[in-house]
């Protein structure tokens, strides 16, 4: 008993530190960024969807270098699909979401293509009919290209304008001494939360029986996207579609092509650990989605209402099945 005591308080302090590392590293990008005078739509694909995956980031790489496989790819698919369902869900029923036709017509089929990109490497077996179901080295570097295709078109959007905000409007001048320390507390903090976090997940997993996909596809999932939730509600209550949704189609594009790709370019990652179930509601979630904002360009309360209805049902399938 006194063991899981200690994994719970790990994991209280790791999300703190995650959660804490995540606000201040985003805070300082956001204000560098806002230096150059970068849109909004730009920021939120980039500055702020970087900040807030660090977390995924961290726990899956750490995870990939520990060995632990099944917390690594469950935290990556877990968070994607809260990411798409539960974020814009409860962001949507706080206030409708405009969606930029930026966003559906380019950013959205990015997303959607990084989902099947990745349900096509972790199906070897099923898709060729030999091998083994393990994202290797030379498919992580494949991500990573893939990354650098998305970055490169997304600062395209910066210097050609994109869908200008009135950047007239600027947040305080903050120094750049205060930016760095923003950048270097907050990396740290990252670190040391994410090494705690993960050691507190998987000595519960072990301790209650539980396996680490299923830890990672809730408990890990929703605590590393507790940012992009803060980040997207709070958004959407003042007024900042571009900067919500953004947030979200980043973080899930991040979220597979650097996130997975680093990992697996640490350490081959066992793909099979995660199930096919899981893989098609990251991908309906996208699909859902891009119906929504397809129509008026507006995600209104009631779709977010399905989207967190349909989250909860899988929630409920997980349990059932665990």
């Amino acid at each position: 008993m006194e063991g899981i005591m200690i994994d719970i308080l790990y994991l209280i302090i790791g999300i703190a530190g995650i959660l804490w590392g995540a606000d201040r590293l985003t805070d300082g990008a956001s204000a560098l960024a806002r230096r150059f005078r970068v849109s909004e739509l730009v920021i939120g694909l980039t500055v702020v969807a970087f900040g807030t995956s660090l977390p995924e980031f961290v726990i899956s790489f750490v995870s990939a270098l520990r060995g632990s496989s099944e917390l690594s790819m469950g935290n990556i698919i877990g968070s994607n699909i809260f990411n798409t369902l539960t974020i814009v869900g409860v962001s949507a029923l706080f206030c409708p979401i405009a969606v930029g036709r930026s966003v559906v017509r380019k950013d959205m089929p990015f997303a959607l293509l990084a989902s099947l990109v990745l349900a096509a490497m972790s199906f070897d077996t099923f898709l060729s009919g030999t091998g083994e179901d393990v994202i290797t080295r030379g498919e992580g570097l494949v991500l990573l290209a893939f990354f650098t295709i998305f970055m490169g078109y997304t600062f395209s959007i910066a210097r050609n304008g994109g869908e200008q905000e009135d950047t007239q409007e600027q947040i305080a001048v903050v120094s750049y001494a205060r930016i760095v320390i923003c950048l270097l507390t907050g990396l740290a903090a990252l670190v040391i939360g994410g090494r705690l976090f993960v050691d507190g997940a998987t000595g519960i997993a072990l301790a209650m029986g539980v396996s680490e996909t299923i830890v990672g596809l809730t408990i890990v999932a929703a605590g590393t996207s507790l940012p992009e939730l803060a980040t997207s509600v709070v958004a959407a209550r003042k007024g900042s579609s571009a900067l919500a949704v953004g947030n979200v189609i980043g973080s899930n594009v991040f979220n597979i092509f650097w996130v997975v790709g680093c990992s697996a370019v640490a350490a081959p990652l066992d793909a099979g650990v995660v199930s096919a179930a899981d893989f098609a509601l990251m991908v309906f979630g996208l699909l859902l989605l891009w119906l929504f904002s397809s129509t008026k360009f507006t995600v209104e309360r009631w779709e977010g209402g399905v989207l967190v209805s349909a989250y909860l049902l899988y929630m409920a399938w997980l349990v059932a099945k665990a």
